[in-house]
């Protein structure tokens, strides 16, 4: 690794960065270039074939092989996030360049809409809402008490943890699985930690996913594993959504084996018009903003500005903040 001698050129792939991170950038005398609205990965690409381009600081735009190519100056890229199934690190390891991310900067963020997703499922808050906006008394009987009953983390990292320390406070149980963790007792006191999906599922009354996407987790939740939820069980994703099988998902609200889901996040985003999802009134449904409250992008931007200066300054950040750190070597 060499330090860069001349100002760098950082390339954020959305048509803004939170103040935190640019001003950052700004003091190291940085010229950053901004994707424009609605620009996606063909435009991406075009900007890193015509611009010098340093650094990229990743929003939700794909950064694809052909885009990393397409910029031989490219150094250095962090995520603005943690999930970088838009970016293909392979391409990018290739070329000996670290992809970094920001973890724990929107934990909190993403940990209160999974709160929220869940007490609206339970208590069907977004229905009753329009029910009341369209003139109708309607009040539901049908409910769900959260107290006494069992809450299933898919993945246990700072975002499970967090939302688990509040479902405890409720009086609920909390079991959980993630891969990185021994079964017995969790990190946080009164977790029990399970050593597989499966056994995972059938205790779950209230099932929230935290795992980020990639080619083992595509559809783990498919039409055999929903299955093998309690029936009547909630499901709450502000992971990714195509982790979910959506059409398995959706044949489960119909028929009542589910009996609502909150979702942040789809298998194609914007949903489109006319959408199933949107038909069913036993789903509350938010556009991918988990992680955007304004101290969230403020804290990514911020660490997504950092990563980059320090590897182009040459006092990179933390190795664990780095999804391919073989590159480090």
């Amino acid at each position: 690794m060499t330090a860069t001698t001349h100002p760098p050129t950082v390339f954020v792939t959305a048509p803004r960065l939170a103040p935190a991170g640019l001003q950052r950038l700004q003091a190291a005398h940085c010229r950053v270039l901004y994707l424009q609205d609605g620009g996606g990965e063909a435009e991406v690409a075009a900007v890193l074939a015509r611009e010098s381009v340093d650094a990229v600081i990743s929003r939700t735009a794909t950064l694809s092989a052909a885009a990393i190519a397409a910029c031989p100056t490219l150094k250095v890229i962090s995520k603005h996030g943690v999930g970088v199934s838009n970016i293909d690190v392979a391409a990018a390891s290739q070329r000996g360049i670290p992809v970094y991310v920001t973890p724990g900067a929107n934990a909190q963020s993403v940990a209160e809409m999974t709160l929220g997703l869940m007490f609206a499922a339970a208590r069907r808050i977004a229905w009753m809402d329009a029910e009341l906006r369209a003139g109708r008394w309607s009040r539901a009987q049908d409910g769900l008490e959260l107290s006494g009953r069992t809450l299933g983390l898919l993945g246990f990292g700072q975002v499970g943890q967090r939302v688990a320390r509040v479902a405890l406070a409720l009086g609920m149980q909390v079991v959980a699985f993630d891969p990185a963790c021994a079964p017995g007792p969790g990190t946080v006191a009164g977790v029990r930690m399970l050593g597989s999906v499966d056994e995972l599922l059938p205790l779950s009354d209230v099932l929230s996913l935290h795992v980020p996407l990639n080619a083992r987790t595509r559809h783990l939740l498919d039409a055999g594993r929903i299955a093998q939820l309690p029936r009547g069980a909630l499901l709450v994703n502000t992971a990714r959504g195509e982790v979910v099988d959506e059409a398995a998902l959706i044949d489960a609200l119909r028929s009542g084996r589910l009996a609502a889901a909150g979702l942040d996040t789809m298998a194609e985003e914007p949903l489109p018009a006319g959408h199933a999802l949107a038909a069913l009134d036993n789903v509350v449904l938010t556009p991918h903003v988990g992680g955007s409250t304004p101290a969230a992008l403020a804290a990514m931007a911020d660490m997504a500005a950092a990563n980059v200066l320090g590897w182009l300054q040459g006092s990179p950040a933390d190795p664990s903040h780095c999804v391919n750190p073989e590159v480090l070597r």
